[in-house]
């Protein structure tokens, strides 16, 4: 199991959607580094993954109480959800903004 994952983080690198905001318009987009920082996760860095794209630790928990409360209605579930968007939703806006400034 250990070699298939990592024969697809190797074959992820290749396949990675280029932005097409970056592309037209030379500017990163709200959602520029978040295939990379998947990738860093699937490879343990952890810190370089939240430096690349911050809201990937409330997106990933954000997806899957969406799924869980899908298949099982958690009594906070609606909550949770709400709370997890609002944090990504900042988070994506806030990084943004930084990128531009820079």
């Amino acid at each position: 199991m250990h070699n298939q994952l990592i024969i697809f983080i190797l074959a992820a690198k290749d396949y990675m959607l280029p932005c097409l905001n970056k592309q037209l318009f030379g500017i990163d987009c709200p959602g520029c580094g978040l295939q990379r920082s998947v990738l860093l996760l699937f490879n343990g860095e952890f810190v370089a993954a939240f430096q690349m794209y911050p809201a990937i630790f409330t997106l990933i928990p954000l997806f899957g109480t969406i799924i869980i409360n899908k298949l099982f209605t958690l009594k906070y579930g609606s909550q949770f959800i709400i709370g997890l968007g609002i944090s990504s939703v900042a988070l994506i806006i806030i990084n943004f903004i930084i990128k531009i400034i820079n």
